[in-house]
């Protein structure tokens, strides 16, 4: 049985499109069958594997009609990698959602046999708690949390992380925190440093030990449709996303 993984944060810019799309190409590299489905009508993990926006059917089909998400997916060209693309049409999916019975829980139905077919499942999540969000988190067993290392980054966490606690209390009992993943982080900086001391501080081995450096490779890669393990291999970037793959397999 594969696993589903939501990487999620209410808070926008903070790396969870390139996190999902990173350990999508890790995960395939890693020869598993690896399923990438966007939710984000921004269409960034989509544009990122050189995936044309506005294909159907797309992740918002499978939200809101009949289109299953084994039906939606297709081959995102590196081996073992299938994608779901989004659409722009996710943006009304916030006002659609709410007036269908059982929204909730609309992505976790759709999701059928997929969980068999494909080892690790991501769900790259829009910079919202809103109702594509909550799906995503519903039909999820592991949600990352990518954190930029900025003090402002921090103010929401603790408000999403109360979130998560209300989908596992109504909608998910299993959902679990993989992990919180500091990004875009400079070294160099004592604010990094100190933004990193903080979160381990309060939120100890719940914060993966890999740590996203910044780097110009992996904000230049989806200009080229890659993920920068493919674009920079050899980079401090897809260094550092390799060993976020390994780090998350080996927390199971």
């Amino acid at each position: 049985m594969g696993k589903v993984y939501a990487v999620a944060n209410q808070k926008g810019g903070v790396g969870k499109t390139t996190t999902a799309v990173n350990l999508a190409s890790c995960a395939a590299a890693e020869g598993q069958q690896t399923l990438l489905v966007d939710l984000d009508p921004q269409c960034n993990a989509t544009v990122a594997l050189g995936a044309a926006k506005e294909m159907h059917p797309s992740s918002y089909d499978c939200l809101t009609g009949e289109d299953s998400v084994a039906q939606a997916a297709r081959p995102a060209g590196p081996d073992n990698l299938w994608l779901v693309p989004a659409s722009r049409d996710l943006a009304g999916a916030a006002v659609e959602l709410p007036r269908i019975v059982g929204s909730e829980t609309r992505l976790r139905e759709r999701l059928g046999p997929v969980r068999e077919r494909f080892a690790v499942t991501l769900l790259d999540c829009p910079p919202s708690l809103g109702p594509v969000s909550v799906n995503a988190l519903t039909a999820a067993d592991r949600v990352i949390v990518p954190v930029q290392a900025e003090y402002l980054a921090l103010e929401g966490l603790v408000q999403f992380l109360e979130t998560l606690g209300m989908i596992r209390q109504q909608l998910n009992p299993q959902l679990e925190v993989s992990g919180l993943l500091i990004t875009m982080h400079d070294e160099r900086t004592r604010l990094a440093q100190d933004v990193e001391s903080e979160l381990r501080r309060h939120f100890g081995e719940m914060v993966f030990e890999t740590v996203i450096p910044r780097s110009v490779r992996v904000a230049e890669s989806p200009s080229y449709g890659l993920p920068v393990t493919e674009h920079a291999p050899g980079s401090r970037g897809a260094i550092a996303y390799q060993a976020l793959s390994k780090e998350l397999a080996s927390r199971g």
